[in-house]
């Protein structure tokens, strides 16, 4: 362990010592799990702005929220931060034996070729398992939802449940969208006939179904398209983020809130800002 690595292994075990910070002392693995998620998005984010500066600093922030839970671990005798070291180092050489041991694995040439032994392997892990093993085994069901469902599909095509090419699963999206407009038209009818809580739960409860049967469509397009719908998704939020904040100035200056602006008025400053990102070519997809 490097000397900086344990001077915060220090400094973390002062501040939960008795003459510590309180707040740090009060700490649980399920407490610090909202800051783990937080400084991992903002590590994210630093990447997307290409700010190394920043980078280094989130970094060291999920750094700080890796070493706080193995000192909570190590305090009820769970594991240490060594422990983790350890642990990942063995993983690292048992999953890639073609850099540990050549020798043996000559047939590992490229970067596909590495993938699907790194698949192998982790299979031939998960069999070692005691309970029956899922190609799914190991997918947090706390991720987010888009990520999940992109996890999953890979899973199970790898294990060979899948299409082999893209025009089934575009027509299973289309599939999909007309089921949701008839459960919608069919829920329409439903209020406008004052039926009981019941019976419209259960109409609206088809819509969310239908709904999501769409999005876990769009999403394995996006795995066909090979396209990651969470980092899609999150770029294309933050570009609609960055016109919109283009839109709310255009309306300041007029001493006007968007709200108070017209349709005509809101269109054109839109077409203005996608314009300006068409002239910049080296602007980068996520602002």
């Amino acid at each position: 362990m490097s000397a900086k690595i344990s001077e915060l292994v220090a400094l973390l075990a002062q501040l939960r010592s008795p003459e510590g910070c309180p707040w740090d002392r009060q700490q649980t693995h399920e407490t610090l799990k909202p800051y783990l998620l937080e400084e991992s998005y903002e590590a994210l984010e630093a990447i997307d702005n290409q700010d190394t500066s920043a980078l280094k600093e989130e970094l060291g922030d999920v750094l700080l929220q890796v070493i706080f839970h193995a000192q909570i671990a190590e305090e009820h005798s769970e594991f240490t931060l060594d422990d983790i070291a350890s642990h990942l180092s063995k993983k690292l050489i048992r999953r890639h034996p073609h850099v540990f041991a050549p020798e043996q694995h000559t047939e590992v040439k490229s970067a596909n070729d590495v993938a699907q032994k790194w698949e192998t392997i982790k299979k031939q892990e998960r069999q070692h398992d005691t309970t029956s093993p899922s190609a799914l085994d190991g997918i947090p069901k706390i991720a987010p939802a888009l990520q999940r469902a992109y996890q999953v599909q890979k899973r199970a095509s790898k294990a060979g449940f899948d299409w082999t090419s893209s025009e089934p699963v575009l027509e299973k999206l289309r599939e999909e969208g007309q089921e949701l407009y008839t459960a919608m038209a069919d829920l329409q009818k439903q209020q406008s006939a004052s039926p009981s809580r019941e019976t419209l739960a259960s109409y609206e409860s088809r819509v969310e179904a239908e709904f999501g049967d769409v999005l876990f469509s769009f999403v394995n397009m996006a795995r066909f398209l090979k396209i990651n719908p969470e980092e899609s998704l999150r770029k294309a939020t933050n570009r609609f983020a960055s016109r919109f904040q283009y839109v709310e100035a255009k309306a300041l200056e007029t001493d006007r809130t968007i709200g108070q602006c017209t349709e005509a008025e809101l269109d054109q400053w839109w077409e203005d800002v996608k314009a300006s990102e068409s002239q910049e070519p080296d602007r980068h997809t996520s602002s």
